[in-house]
């Protein structure tokens, strides 16, 4: 049963008539990811598609609220009207995930979700600094408001952001924003290693110059030469001073190609996106851990999982892997490589059966599941938000 709420009272009274029946409810907004995380048993779904409209812009703030089902290329268009962007750059699950429909900004929020530009500014969650929600008891709570300011106790903004729904049913959200850069432009060197490249950009980034945006893309990826790149935005004048006092930091790595205009948009989209995997019939992971650590953690993966390709945001920091959808989709290989090197893997695309048999999110200590259930329990008490979702029997 679908239930599209168009009023938070609504909601509420949804929620509490499941809570009274005791029946899995998923929770949707566009429905752009359908399929990440683990495979859902509800019976019921609760979606946010009715719940539309921005309720609050304030742009002398710097401050944008909507309702969660509000569609995210509205948001955006109404920014961009006034020179101002959500800063975090979400990404756009359709082209890897091979979903329809249209990213709504209650499902940012929800998942946390960034692309390149989390590097500098940080995640969606560093945005997010207001939300209402109904809980497991159809209770509405807010949390937050229109300004930054310090959270004494628990800080329930942040915690509900990259919850994917296990936890209650985002209604409104509300975001920081910033102005659009005036200029932006890609530095792109060609042919590097991954520690060469890695090395570069770590550089890059250690510098007092700023870039926005730091990718590297083997050779394979999009293009039959290695890139690795370097966004710089702001004013004119400022990015060509950056650029040439970077270009003199890293001449050892060779001389940069410039990259403008409707090439560097589409650039960084593909890398936003992950489109290089998009099409293909791979698993794809997501691997987070150290920037200067990535290229070990490839190369071993590479040892015991032929196929392996991938590529590098976030500086090195993320690794997006592409990898046979075979057995364990290369879960044990993964995540052994990953383990003496401190970071940890989630599984973004791969069958339902691969999904349901393999854990998705990173496995928990005890004492972190411990506090995960008793979270989960505080805020859903009859378990009945998506449950299972991020991990089995939660």
């Amino acid at each position: 049963m679908l239930h599209t709420p168009t009023t938070e009272a609504q909601a509420c009274a949804v929620v509490a008539s499941i809570v009274e029946a005791r029946v899995p409810l998923a929770i949707r907004g566009g429905g752009t990811r359908t399929g990440l995380g683990r495979p859902d048993n509800a019976v019921s779904t609760l979606s946010s598609a009715g719940l539309t409209g921005i309720t609050l812009y304030e742009p002398a703030e710097m401050v944008i609220g909507a309702r969660a089902g509000t569609p995210l290329k509205l948001i955006e268009q109404t920014l961009a009207e006034r020179g101002q962007m959500l800063p975090f750059e979400p990404m756009d699950h359709r082209s890897l995930l091979g979903t329809s429909g249209e990213p709504s900004i209650g499902a940012v929020a929800a998942g946390n979700i960034s692309g390149p530009r989390r590097i500098t500014v940080g995640a969606a969650r560093d945005s997010l600094i207001g939300i209402r929600l109904i809980n497991g008891r159809g209770e509405a709570i807010k949390s937050g408001g229109r300004v930054m300011k310090n959270v004494t106790g628990l800080d329930l903004v942040k915690l509900v952001a990259g919850s994917h729904g296990t936890l209650g049913f985002l209604t409104e959200v509300t975001f920081r924003v910033l102005p659009r850069p005036e200029r932006s432009v890609t530095l792109s060197w060609p042919g590097l290693a991954d520690e060469a490249a890695v090395a570069l950009l770590c550089a890059a980034l250690g510098s007092p110059f700023e870039p926005s945006a730091a990718a590297h893309l083997p050779a394979g990826i999009g293009a039959a030469a290695g890139r690795t790149l370097l966004r710089l935005e702001n004013f004119s004048a400022s990015i060509d001073y950056r650029a040439a006092e970077l270009a003199r930091l890293l001449k050892p790595h060779g001389r940069p190609e410039l990259i403008e205009g409707p090439g560097s948009e589409t650039l960084w989209r593909e890398v936003r996106d992950a489109a290089f995997f998009a099409g293909s019939d791979e698993a794809v992971w997501r691997l987070s851990l150290a920037p200067t650590k990535g290229p070990t953690a490839t190369a071993a993966i590479a040892r015991v999982v032929p196929g392996a390709r991938w590529f590098y945001d976030w500086g090195g920091g993320l690794v997006w892997l592409a990898v046979p959808v075979a057995g364990d989709a290369g879960a044990a290989a993964i995540r052994a490589a990953l383990r003496p090197l401190g970071g940890h893997a989630t599984l973004v695309r791969a069958p339902d059966a691969v999904r349901a048999a393999v854990p998705v999110f990173e496995p928990l200590a005890a004492p972190l599941m411990r506090l995960t259930e008793g979270i989960k329990k505080s805020f859903d008490p009859e378990g009945i938000f998506e449950p299972g979702r991020m991990y089995a029997g939660v």
